[in-house]
């Protein structure tokens, strides 16, 4: 699970800005969706939700998780070894050239880690790896540029992963291309997170083709993986189709048309994705083009979000909401919230406009105040992260109409905005 996250120079992040998913002492303590964990001395969050004008930041501080798994991932594998680090500091002033931050504190199987680096241009700076099993920090690996400190707990092929870890790769990323075991937990921990941000699907993974690729994969239940390096419960097929025909899309069923194309002698097979619609008529099929925004927004998300429930993981979303109905949004927020339907504590973290979540819509508010959090920007143009709590509601105050009302910040000041009509 994630426990806290931290970043700084990050686009219009300047200074250090955190979230957390440790629950506030302050919020109820019979409430039944914080979540205690073995090895974290607070009970965890299921779900953050972040509010805040349009251009407030809200998305860079997803973006900004993202950076940090694409690095993990890819810094030694796939970046150029003399193509510097691909990063956006904030744009002006002394921060430009000055390095990137990133800290991610984590708990994986009953034990915390802190895991983080600075980033600059060209090498990274600074890593470290710290763990704290039984409760005793122990320092794993610490980096000072390519000078290397190693703990006496580490046990591994140290020095050899030194020596083929470039200035712009993580030695993380870098040891576990060297099969380094004990450090195989941190990195499947970045590589089953799963982020749906602007960012990440410009990448090829998220491209139409590749998106599309895998759906195929999981209509035609041929038992294999959907992702390199992925693994899919045998039931994740059935719970797909079970989600789309429950989320009144009017979809009942999907099946792939296969096509053949000819090339001189040879002959291709291509596969076309068609949902079945809710109605009499049999040959109510239509293809992925023709589905409505909230459809194409659902299948887009349907899939890591059911991935993340079945193993505990870690869902992260820019807009939630988009193109989505309001009930369907709340109802997916509640399944994470609810330990029944999330009985592994997967957690999601997401972006919203939708006040609906803050008020008393749905029956009980749907968060708490301290999965509550906003972004707003300062005189600088500097975002600025932080929780509800620190206003201390009354257990009774009507959130939305609070935030409506600008009462915590972090709504647009839209002036004399008005459309057309003469001059006065």
């Amino acid at each position: 699970m994630l426990v806290e996250f931290r970043v700084q120079n990050h686009r219009s992040i300047r200074d250090e800005q955190a979230i957390t998913m440790e629950a506030s002492l302050l919020e109820d303590p019979t409430d039944v969706r914080p979540r205690a964990v073995e090895g974290n001395e607070k009970k965890l969050l299921p779900v953050a939700a972040l509010y805040g004008a349009n251009a407030s930041g809200k998305t860079n501080m997803l973006e900004a998780m993202d950076s940090v798994r694409e690095a993990v991932l890819y810094s030694h594998r796939s970046w150029a070894p003399d193509g510097g680090i691909p990063r956006s500091p904030f744009a002006w002033g002394p921060k430009r050239i000055e390095p990137s931050e990133f800290v991610a504190t984590l708990l994986i199987d009953g034990v915390r880690y802190e895991y983080g680096f600075v980033a600059g241009d060209m090498r990274f700076e600074e890593e470290w790896l710290f763990a704290w099993p039984n409760g005793r920090k122990q320092s794993w690996f610490e980096r000072d540029g390519m000078v290397f400190t190693f703990g006496e707990n580490l046990k591994g092929e140290n020095r050899l992963t030194e020596r083929i870890t470039r200035p712009n790769s993580l030695f993380l990323s870098a040891a576990i291309q060297n099969n380094y075991e004990q450090l195989a937990p941190i990195h499947r921990w970045f590589a089953s997170l799963k982020i749906e941000t602007p960012s990440s699907r410009r990448r090829p993974a998220f491209q139409h083709e590749y998106f599309y690729h895998r759906i195929i994969k999981l209509v035609e239940d041929t038992g294999t993986t959907l992702e390199p390096g992925g693994h899919r419960p045998p039931v994740l097929a059935n719970d797909w189709r079970e989600l789309l025909q429950n989320s009144d899309f009017g979809i009942r069923d999907v099946k792939i048309d296969y096509k053949i194309a000819t090339w001189g002698d040879q002959q291709e097979k291509h596969p076309h994705l068609l949902f079945q619609h809710g109605t009499k008529g049999e040959n109510a099929w239509l293809p992925l083009e023709s589905q409505s925004r909230g459809t194409q927004t659902m299948l887009r998300i349907a899939l890591p979000l059911l991935e993340v429930i079945a193993s505990g993981g870690v869902l992260v979303v820019d807009e939630l909401e988009a193109s989505l109905h309001p009930m369907l949004a709340a109802k997916i927020v509640q399944q994470f919230n609810d330990p029944k339907t999330n009985p592994k504590n997967a957690q999601l973290i997401f972006t919203t406009h939708d006040t609906n979540l803050l008020g008393n819509v749905h029956g009980d508010p749907l968060l708490r105040r301290d999965q509550v959090w906003f972004t707003e920007k300062n005189k600088e143009g500097a975002t600025v992260v932080y929780p509800l709590t620190d206003y201390k509601p009354r257990k009774a105050e009507n959130l939305e109409r609070g935030y409506l009302q600008g009462r915590y910040g972090a709504i647009p000041f839209l002036g004399n905005l008005r459309f057309g009509g003469e001059d006065e």
